[in-house]
């Protein structure tokens, strides 16, 4: 395994912006308020989501779009940085109206409904994201 050390920076709670893109929008934020690290969950709904899951035989990511409201049961996610940006890195599981869940890898065109946030910054070396030749994941560089 490897690690790094972290301390606590600033912690933001905040809403997320009807209509915005739910993984766009925690990117801009961070890069306007010079977040390079950083972890988070989020709440709410979306009025269309797009997810994925990694096909590991074939080493990409399989997506799907679903044009209807779910509620965020539970977003969590990170923040690291790839070409000097910040990029987000998040999983969530939604709700529809029958109760019936869905799950994955959160991907931009998630657009959101309402939303809360809870976003901690981390001081440290940033963390940053390269090709990984043996996984073909942008993974973590130690």
């Amino acid at each position: 395994m490897f690690f790094r050390e972290y301390k606590l920076g600033r912690r933001f709670l905040g809403r997320l912006p009807h209509g915005s893109d739910l993984v766009k929008s925690i990117e801009e934020f961070c890069n306007k308020n010079l977040v390079q690290t950083a972890t988070f969950s989020a709440i709410g709904a979306v009025s269309s989501v797009t997810l994925g899951s990694y096909d590991q035989q074939q080493l990409v990511y399989v997506t799907f779009k679903k044009e209807k409201p779910f509620e965020i049961v539970t977003c969590e996610g990170n923040v690291s940085i790839k070409d000097g940006n910040p990029i987000v890195h998040a999983h969530v599981v939604l709700g529809d109206e029958q109760g019936n869940t869905i799950g994955g890898h959160l991907f931009s065109e998630s657009i959101v409904f309402a939303g809360e946030i809870d976003l901690q910054e981390l001081i440290g070396e940033p963390l940053e994201r390269s090709y990984d030749e043996t996984t073909g994941l942008l993974l973590w560089k130690f």
